[in-house]
């Protein structure tokens, strides 16, 4: 559910065949909804059973578990680094040696009102040596781990939940928006030599950057194509539909080209800062061999991936959706990239039979009665 459109996907997998086939979709304007969190619980369910009624009718499936991505303002990357000492006499590591290690990093989390919805081991040291590859088997006295913790405000998942299930649906996983898109976005070889994933809302922009295979930092700006789209109808005095077009290339009316990419690379250049700084912070400026990959309803900005390459000094191009049929359908579109994304998950990432999102769930399950309803008119 993005902050402008809630999108629905339903898919299969046939026997023999790598990619899945889309037999359902479904979308419909979000409403209810700021920078990715519930903020009018009757107009999100709305607009979810809205979008859920297209996807039922187009796939004749009844609906009735999802995998769920989240986005918006709380979506986070935490890291932290924890150890544990080797508990069996012949020094020799085991899962539990793995799973200790991985509680104290967790341990040593200042969470607050937030909540880990994935978890993903960024480097093992046993007796002060990096381990590369399967850790179980091998004889050390300490073993030290760090991980990146993706994490979410608690308030935020509490109301989103509720609205997927007051809508008769029961989550699988909570998966955040940014891995959800690097199932389709990136390649397997982009992520092991190093790319950022930058997702642009209508609201809100996500980077996620990957190496390794894994992803190492995500943080979420409270700015989008949106910030675009009303500066456009401030500079030329037009309505925001109208506006919208601009930015998307769309229109049939006659304005000045020059200043129309001035007030876009303006406001391109203030997201791109953000990246900048976050790149810089993270060590990772200018260093990003598979460079930046775009996603997301502002992708679609015509002349993103030059002035993001002139900018940020790196490889730019947005993120296709290839897979899936011919040029003229309407999943080509990048905005479609993370629902699509989800689909791919649940076959290959989803570890929805003993996931950590059951956990999540009987923890906040007590509490999803209340948690909405301070929202509902």
């Amino acid at each position: 559910m993005g902050s402008q459109t809630t999108r629905v996907v339903v898919g299969e997998f046939l026997k023999g065949e790598k990619n899945p086939r889309i037999i359902g979709l479904g979308e419909s304007p979000t409403l209810g909804m700021r920078h990715g969190y519930v903020v009018n619980g009757d107009l999100a369910v709305s607009s979810l059973k809205s979008a859920l009624a297209v996807a039922e009718k187009t796939s004749n499936i009844k609906i009735r578990k999802a995998f769920v991505s989240v986005g918006g303002v709380s979506l986070r990357g935490d890291t932290s680094s924890g150890m544990a000492m080797i508990s069996k006499a012949d020094g020799e590591v085991t899962s539990l040696d793995v799973k200790k290690a991985l509680q104290d990093c967790e341990d040593n989390l200042n969470l607050g009102n937030k909540k880990i919805i994935q978890v993903f081991p960024q480097s093992f040291r046993l007796d002060g040596k990096d381990v590369l590859g399967r850790l179980e088997g091998m004889r050390g006295t300490k073993l030290e781990v760090k991980t990146l913790f993706m994490t979410y405000s608690v308030q935020h998942l509490e109301d989103l939940l509720e609205v997927v299930a007051l809508c008769g649906v029961e989550p699988l996983d909570v998966v955040a928006s940014p891995i959800a898109g690097s199932y389709l976005a990136l390649s397997d070889r982009q992520k092991v030599g190093g790319v950022a994933l930058v997702n642009i809302g209508s609201e809100t922009t996500s980077v996620a950057v990957f190496e390794n295979g894994t992803p190492i930092s995500l943080y979420t700006f409270s700015i989008g194509s949106e910030d675009i789209t009303n500066d456009i109808a401030l500079g030329f005095k037009i309505s925001l539909e109208t506006a919208e077009r601009l930015k998307l290339g769309t229109s049939t009316e006659e304005f000045s080209k020059k200043k129309l990419e001035e007030i876009v690379e303006a406001r391109l250049s203030d997201i791109f800062e953000l990246i900048e700084n976050h790149f810089k912070k993270i060590k990772r400026s200018e260093l990003l061999p598979a460079g930046v990959v775009f996603i997301g309803g502002g992708a679609s900005v015509p002349g993103l991936a030059e002035f993001a390459k002139s900018v940020l000094k790196l490889p730019a191009s947005v993120g296709t959706t290839e897979i899936f049929g011919n040029t003229k359908t309407k999943l080509r579109d990048s905005a479609w990239l993370t629902v699509l994304g989800l689909i791919l998950y649940g076959k290959d990432g989803g570890d929805y039979s003993e996931g950590s999102f059951f956990s999540i769930f009987k923890d906040i399950k007590s509490s999803l009665k209340s948690g909405l309803k301070q929202l509902m008119p």
